[in-house]
C-alpha cells in the first residue's frame, strides 16, 4: 500500500492548446507499471471547456461540484450536475466544461492504450458553445 498525499502533486493550468478559458487540474493518479488507470479532477471556470477529443479507451467523468455542459459529436448539449456519471465510448467525439454561467468540477477516469489517454482535435468554437 502507498499514500500520496495531494500537497505531493501540485496543481496545474490547463494548456490553451486544449482548452478555452480558465482551467485548474489536479492530477490524482498517473498509471504507473502494472496500472492501466488514470485519473485527474478538472475544475471549469465559468465558459471553459476542453476542445473536441476522443479517448481510446474511453472516459467515465463524475461531477463533484457545480454544473456543466457535456456533448457528443451529433448529439445535442446535455447539462450536469454533482452526482451525475457521465462515459463516453472509445473512440467517441466529445467535449465538455462548465456551463457559460457556473463554474463546474469533475473527476475524470481513463486508460491508457499504447501510452495515450486522449486524442486533442480542434476547439469547440463559442457558437457551437453557447448554441
Amino acid at each position: 500500500m502507498r499514500i500520496t498525499r495531494s500537497e505531493d502533486q501540485p496543481s496545474g493550468v490547463g494548456p490553451a492548446e486544449y482548452f478555452t478559458g480558465a482551467v485548474r487540474m489536479d492530477n490524482r493518479h498517473t498509471p504507473e507499471e502494472g496500472a492501466a488507470a488514470g485519473a485527474v479532477i478538472v475544475t471549469f471556470e465559468p465558459g471553459a471547456r476542453t476542445a473536441w477529443h476522443t479517448h481510446p479507451r474511453g472516459q467515465l467523468l463524475i461531477v463533484t461540484a457545480g454544473l456543466g455542459w457535456v456533448q457528443r459529436e451529433g448529439g445535442r448539449k446535455e447539462e450536469i450536475a454533482p452526482g451525475d456519471k457521465v462515459w463516453f465510448e472509445p473512440g467517441e467525439k466529445h467535449w465538455h466544461g462548465a456551463r457559460a454561467d457556473h463554474a463546474m468540477t469533475h473527476v475524470a477516469i481513463h486508460e491508457v492504450e499504447n501510452g495515450s489517454n486522449v486524442d486533442w482535435l480542434e476547439h469547440v468554437s463559442d457558437e457551437d458553445y453557447l448554441g
